[in-house]
């Protein structure tokens, strides 16, 4: 049970905790995925050791480059479409390791 009011200083907001990233092992991983999205697919990346600011700048660059959406979640980026070989390409490009998992 967790303390939500106190008479002597009111309402006790709870610390947000932020969760750690896991740490990449140098290899990034390009995943297509289609559950929970209602069939729609998208490229997952996977594996990025950058900091958030870094990480939304290459995805807004690889949305641009591919000409479609996507958003940065929990140290992910998330690609719509299916671009698994033009992501590749791309990130290659840039020095990164790059391998494509199922899908």
């Amino acid at each position: 049970m967790t303390l939500v009011y106190s008479t002597e200083i009111g309402r006790i907001v709870p610390e947000k905790v932020k969760a750690e990233r896991p740490k990449g092992d140098g290899i990034v991983r390009i995943q297509r995925q289609t559950s929970g999205r209602k069939g729609k697919g998208v490229c997952v990346i996977t594996g990025l050791d950058l900091d958030d600011n870094e990480l939304k700048s290459l995805a807004a660059d690889l949305k641009k480059r591919c000409g479609c959406g996507g958003a940065v979640k929990d140290g992910t980026i998330e690609i719509q479409g299916d671009n698994r070989n033009l992501l590749k390409q791309l990130l290659e490009q840039k020095g990164f390791k790059v391998k494509l998992s199922g899908g």
